[in-house]
């Protein structure tokens, strides 16, 4: 997710039985429900769920400043909030074996061509996948 859509992320956009998130408000002007992972539940869980309001209580700004804090604070150089994205967006294809559209579908990627360029496979990765 983007950080602007974290920030805005509410307690009646989780669905705990449906494993989703309801993202309202996108860059692209069009509302997405995303799956959460066992993690990520266990995150929000852990966070005393309300029924309404933000979930996280920060601004966008507010998380950039302290995920730059606690790479500061881990001797981490020159990683952005951003690319925590490309990240994971690699992962859904590497370590979950996503298709395109499945990943597109997470990510709220509208073209291929965007999705590629988010995307980072290594080579070691699919060669490993065409035993």
């Amino acid at each position: 997710m983007r950080r602007g859509e974290i920030a805005a992320m509410r307690w009646e956009h989780v669905d705990r039985t449906a494993r989703t998130l309801l993202i309202p408000d996108t860059k692209t002007g069009v509302p997405r429900i995303i799956p959460l992972s066992p993690a990520a539940l266990a995150v929000l869980e852990r966070l005393s769920p309300k029924s309404k309001g933000l979930v996280w209580n920060r601004s966008p700004d507010a998380i950039s400043r302290a995920f730059m804090e606690v790479c500061k604070a881990a001797g981490i150089r020159g990683l952005t909030f951003h690319d925590l994205r490309h990240e994971a967006t690699s992962r859904l294809f590497e370590k979950h074996g996503f298709s395109a559209l499945e990943a597109a579908a997470v990510t709220g990627h509208k073209t291929m061509q965007m999705l590629k360029r988010y995307t980072h496979l290594r080579a070691e990765d699919l060669a490993k996948r065409m035993r």
